[in-house]
């Protein structure tokens, strides 16, 4: 046989259990039910309520996802990767955030510099008068494991801005 199947052949113990099958009477080539403890948990149901969960909070943790369930965090962790095809995603760094009021000002500011310019542009450069921005944050900021999130392999990551600890 190993001259005929090369690698291909089956070893001994497999030919003689086929053999002692085939002997008791059993001729059936399909693959019996192997014992063990079923997948009881993966159902559509509980995959619903798991993605449920995850688009009410999309920074809630898979321990915290099993203890609402009563299910094992492996079982939700292999729900969320393999069947939900989700990911847990860090925040990306910007710079900063203006608000909406904040953006209108800076587009105004340009026009408003124009203005002055065409009243009078032998006078505009001494009225003209320029400052920093200081920006000052009172609080702590999110570490990387805090900013986490669950998203789909395909989504765009989240956004964090860069802000450091306040003096």
């Amino acid at each position: 046989m190993i001259e005929i199947l090369g690698e291909h052949v089956k070893s001994y113990a497999t030919v003689k259990n086929w053999v002692a099958q085939f002997k008791s009477g059993d001729f059936s080539i399909c693959v019996a039910p192997r014992p063990g403890r079923p997948k009881t948990v993966t159902t559509p149901e509980i995959i619903d309520q798991i993605n449920e969960l995850i688009l009410e909070d999309s920074r809630i943790s898979d321990k915290s996802i099993a203890e609402k369930l009563g299910i094992s965090r492996e079982r939700v962790g292999s729900i969320i990767h393999e069947d939900l095809d989700i990911r847990k995603l860090s925040a990306k760094w910007v710079p900063k955030c203006p608000k909406a009021d904040q953006k209108r000002q800076h587009c105004q500011s340009p026009e408003e510099c124009f203005e002055f310019f065409r009243r009078d542009p032998n006078d505009f450069l001494s009225r003209l008068v320029t400052m920093y921005e200081t920006w000052l944050c009172h609080y702590d900021p999110e570490t990387k494991q805090q900013s986490m999130e669950w998203g789909h392999s395909g989504s765009p990551l989240p956004q964090k801005f860069r802000v450091q600890k306040s003096a």
